[in-house]
């Protein structure tokens, strides 16, 4: 907090983060009050907008690369607002259909994919190397701040609305006006006091130059393998909530949102016990993702509305304790001049497994039920730390894990290695 520039983004991003939960919130509700719909559908509109994370990413961390990373943020915001703003306006009219929401939910991850990773990339220009760690953290602490009291803002507000289309409408064009805080204060920044590279000149093999790279770093190859699993099969939230809440519990649109803030309530705990870690260790990681699959497995078993919300903070704390870590140790120990594409590589795995796993837990929950979403979830984030580690054993055979994955931000690389 002590430099300008990041003091006015973090302004910015906690009014348009709470935009942004409400809108998660009110689009999944749109989903499931169209006629017809069920999980399936639910399922393919969150794959929907996080399809273009798959499919562009990459080039979205070749953008942050080679031009300033505020000016592409302030036109992935405008994007998503125009995005959300149509959404908006259709339910409000009431004559929102299933094919809309998957058409506007596909514009905005389209957005969404060019933003994550100059996003990320971002942050270490705003605050330097010193204080890369504590941001990260502070970052996430904002952003589960806003998941607190968007969900909650939108559940009263669709209740107090009517609970119908029209309700969801009005509360995504919340959303929409947020956008412009993030816009508004990234044009103040001071340019001056930003730690900005050299932009990379344009040349042939960019995006394969950030995949060889990763490649000869075992660490964070092992970091990929933990986050494509919890993402793309443990971290379908609004949607096996949802599922949970309606199908399981029998409760409206308040006590689904009151979930979302539940969850949040774990997770805002984890950031700032991150902001205040100097380092991050191998174990950290591994065990956070341990313990994010078993407690998705025991939350799937919960008998009762009340138990399953007191219990959400737990997964809450367990999921960002790991994204936090993983963030962390990429932004830190990846060359500058790469860090835009590791971030993206990052982002595609990390989002961009959700257009495989959502329409899959979808129809899990469609099929044999929602807390068969969360059995096979958690069971397949566990099949994953298996996975990673053994994929961290085979590109670094002839050395022994290492005790940490990142060392305090600030010293030298080679005080980075392993001994």
């Amino acid at each position: 907090m002590s430099h300008q520039n990041y003091r006015r983004y973090f302004a910015g991003s906690i009014v348009s983060n709470v935009g942004t939960w409400m809108q998660r919130v009110a689009q999944d509700w749109l989903v499931l009050t169209i006629p017809g719909n069920g999980g399936a559908a639910l399922g393919i509109a969150t794959g929907l907008q996080f399809l273009p994370i798959l499919l562009l990413s990459p080039y979205a961390g070749v953008v942050a690369d080679r031009f300033p990373k505020r000016r592409v943020l302030q036109l992935t915001q405008a994007t998503m607002a125009l995005a959300a703003l149509l959404l908006g306006v259709i339910a409000a009219l009431g004559v929102a259909e299933t094919w809309h929401v998957y058409v506007i939910a596909f514009a905005f991850g389209v957005g969404a994919a060019f933003d994550g990773p100059a996003r990320q990339a971002f942050v270490s220009e705003m605050v330097g190397p010193d204080d890369v760690t504590n941001a990260v953290g502070l970052n996430s602490a904002a952003f589960n701040t806003a998941r607190i009291v968007g969900p909650a803002i939108a559940g009263l507000l669709i209740g107090l609305l009517g609970g119908g289309m029209k309700a969801t409408g009005w509360v995504i064009l919340v959303n929409a006006v947020s956008y412009l805080a993030v816009i508004w204060q990234l044009e103040r920044m001071d340019t001056h006091a930003l730690h900005s590279p050299a932009r990379v000149a344009r040349r042939p093999g960019m995006l394969l130059e950030g995949v060889r790279y990763l490649r000869g770093q075992p660490k964070m190859l092992m970091i990929l393998v933990l986050v494509f699993f919890a993402g793309t099969f443990g971290m379908n939230f609004q949607m096996t909530s949802a599922l949970m809440a309606t199908e399981v519990y029998g409760k409206g649109a308040s006590e689904f949102g009151l979930l979302g803030s539940a969850l949040a309530v774990g997770s805002l705990g984890g950031a700032l016990l991150a902001a205040r870690r100097p380092r991050v260790r191998l174990r950290l990681l591994v065990g956070a993702a341990i313990g994010f699959g078993i407690a998705e497995i025991v939350a799937g078993s919960l008998p009762s509305y009340l138990a399953f919300m007191l219990f959400c903070p737990l997964i809450g704390l367990a999921t960002i304790t790991l994204l936090n870590s993983a963030n962390a140790t990429l932004q830190v120990e990846s060359d500058p001049e790469l860090r835009g594409r590791v971030m993206a590589i990052y982002m595609t795995i990390v989002m961009g497994g959700t257009p495989l796993g959502a329409p899959v837990i979808g129809w899990i929950g469609e099929t044999y039920g929602a807390r068969w979403t969360l059995f096979v979830g958690g069971t397949l984030v566990l099949v994953g730390v298996v996975l990673a580690l053994l994929v961290h054993r085979a590109a670094d055979p002839g050395r022994r894990p290492p005790p940490r994955v990142a060392s305090p931000v600030g010293r030298s690389r080679s005080d980075m290695l392993p001994s």
